[in-house]
Order: structure tokens, then sequence, then C-alpha cells
């Protein structure tokens, strides 16, 4: 065992190695830049965005898909109440990945409507 003397003696010993070790230096790192690069634009073609937007409605579990057309009203020709017209445009949203606002999201009522808003949308892919 360190009587503390020794420690004292010791401590001391380590202090005046430490003070004379030539400084080290010190990296520096630049900071990283994180850039996002996207490919030249390329908007959907309007059939593409229609069997797109027709599929999500034939894939709804309350919809008969033989009622399925680009002109039929979510409500009226598909029987969805407006809960089920929320979860459709929500999944016409991750669809095509891009985010529908409230008040847009609340005229989009048809298919053809879905269709229209999503061709006017450049960020949708």
């Amino acid at each position: 065992m360190f009587r503390a003397t020794g420690l004292n003696s010791l401590l001391k010993t380590a202090s005046r190695v430490a003070a004379h070790q030539p400084p080290r230096s010190v990296a520096r790192i630049a900071p990283a830049i994180f850039t996002r690069l996207y490919s030249a634009s390329t908007s959907l073609s309007r059939s593409d965005i229609e069997s797109r937007v027709l599929d999500i409605l034939k894939g709804f579990d309350k919809v008969d898909p033989a009622k399925v057309s680009l002109n039929a009203h979510f409500s009226n020709d598909l029987g969805l109440d407006s809960l089920d017209t929320v979860e459709v445009v929500m999944a016409i949203e991750e669809e095509f990945s891009v985010e529908i606002p409230d008040k847009d999201a609340d005229e989009i009522k048809s298919a053809v409507q879905a269709v229209e808003y999503i061709s006017k949308r450049e960020d949708a892919h």
C-alpha cells in the first residue's frame, strides 16, 4: 500500500512530467456538408398518374373494383364516407411522395380530381 507521502510525491512527479510533454497537435475536422442531389425534372405522365390512382382505389377494401373509374366520386359512386376519403388521400400522398395540405385534400372528392391535383405537383414522383 502507498503511504500518503509516497502518493503525494508520485502525483507531483506525474504533474511535472505532464507539464514537460510537447503540445499535442489538434486535428481540426471540417464540418460535414450535406447536399441533396436531384435528377433532371421528369414529370409524371397523366396516364401513369391515372393508373396509379385507380390502383389505389381498387386496392381499398371498401371499394368494389368493378365500380372504379376516373369519373367515380368517392362518396356517391364508391360509397366511401369522409374518413375513408381521408384514408384514400393519405394513400395517394404516400404513393406519390407528396404532402397534400388539408385545404387541398378537402377538395379531392373523385379520382379525376386526385389525378388533376397530382399532375400539377412538380414534386410528385
